[in-house]
């Protein structure tokens, strides 16, 4: 692969969430998106790097693939590694690390083997091997088939830089969009949390409404790659106008500390205007003025934040509450269990496929408009 011609490009995802990944990719204009277990895949060029990072609310990472190749050896490996042009993707002057892991194969020591291409890329590049904020190189071999991919992104893509308050037991930015496109939010009608927490759910819905670019206020590893044009970056990365919207977002939550944290968040994100955060207990929910819309919640989980047996009732009086008040809204809801999405006795359709987070298998389970 040299930097002119089309490659390979993977967007990471968590397991049960790559199709989702795949209708936001295809919807935003990447060529042939592939979805297979762990991500979402397409080939294509430098500035769709760029743009993937920037503009993709779903993806963990984006990553570079450089090389295929099989290696039965650690000797092999590392030969088979400096053939690859290193010095037409990084720069001397920029720290590499490489990080492996390794199944099924003749090559079994991890670290030998991240040592062994760590070795081979300083050969080529003389990038130093030891430093601050290094870029990072991924080395997977798996049935001694070894694939080289550079993250172009540094930081996990849901850092987006603008909600410095993070509440109790926090759903990443990404998953929450994700959800959010499993449930068919497109920004054309209100969200409406009601255990907002740092209000994720809120923050990610609106930016879709303004369709706001969600890596506009953070740097990526890319940027110190020798593939950077750093004059194309800037007029793709050029701020765009908000598109208008006449919609609001609602949050509330019991916790006094998350309440102020997620207004802190929305004034920080320039969406205080949109999205409006009270303190009280779900039971004095009331339905806002205008359309109906989604309600989207992800309460406790009892292995989470208390006791699970005393989550039946909560479950209960939240569906209860839901279910007399927002006829016509629709609900989709996070939790562990079947149980608890049975305790509310809303309409659920059958859920989504189990997600990893935290440790847990986490659910999406939706309503269709309620009666």
């Amino acid at each position: 692969m040299t930097p002119r011609r089309a490659f390979e490009i993977f967007l990471t995802a968590p397991p049960g969430l790559e199709l989702a990944l795949k209708d936001e990719a295809q919807a935003a204009g990447f060529a042939k998106p592939k979805a297979m277990p762990g991500g979402v895949r397409f080939r294509g060029h430098w500035p769709d790097v760029w743009r993937a990072n920037l503009a993709l609310r779903g993806a963990g990472r984006v990553l570079a693939r450089v090389a295929r190749f099989q290696a039965m050896h650690l000797d092999q490996l590392e030969a088979l590694t400096r053939e690859v042009d290193w010095a037409g993707f990084l720069r001397p002057d920029v720290p590499t690390t490489v990080e492996a892991t390794t199944r099924k194969s003749k090559i079994y020591h991890q670290r030998a083997a991240a040592e062994r291409v760590a070795h081979a890329i300083h050969h080529v590049t003389g990038a130093p091997l030891e430093g601050d904020d290094p870029v990072r190189v991924q080395l997977r071999i798996e049935d001694n088939q070894c694939l080289l991919s550079l993250d172009t992104s540094g930081a996990p893509l849901h850092r987006r830089g603008q909600k410095p308050f993070v509440g109790k037991a926090p759903m990443r930015e990404t998953l929450a969009a994700l959800f959010l496109r499993q449930c068919g939010y497109t920004g054309t009608e209100p969200v409406l949390d009601p255990m907002c927490g740092s209000g994720t759910f809120l923050l990610e819905a609106a930016e879709i409404a303004l369709d706001r670019a969600p890596g506009r206020d953070r740097p990526f590893a890319f940027e110190r790659f020798a593939t950077f044009d750093a004059g194309a970056w800037k007029d793709l990365a050029a701020d765009q106008p908000d598109t208008k919207t006449t919609l609001h977002f609602h949050g509330s939550d019991r916790d006094a500390g998350a309440v102020t944290g997620a207004r802190s968040n929305a004034d920080i994100a320039g969406l205080g205007d949109l999205i409006t955060i009270s303190h009280h207990a779900f039971s004095d929910l009331k339905r806002p003025d205008g359309p109906p819309g989604l309600i989207m919640v992800n309460p406790p989980y009892g292995t989470r934040i208390g006791e699970r047996k005393q989550l039946f009732g909560l479950y209960g009086a939240l569906g209860k509450t839901v279910a007399e008040r927002f006829s016509g809204w629709r609900v989709g809801l996070v939790t562990t269990e079947a149980s608890l999405a049975a305790a509310t006795k809303l309409p659920f359709a059958d859920p989504g496929p189990p997600v990893a987070h935290g440790g847990l298998r986490i659910t999406l389970w939706q309503t269709g408009p309620l009666p």
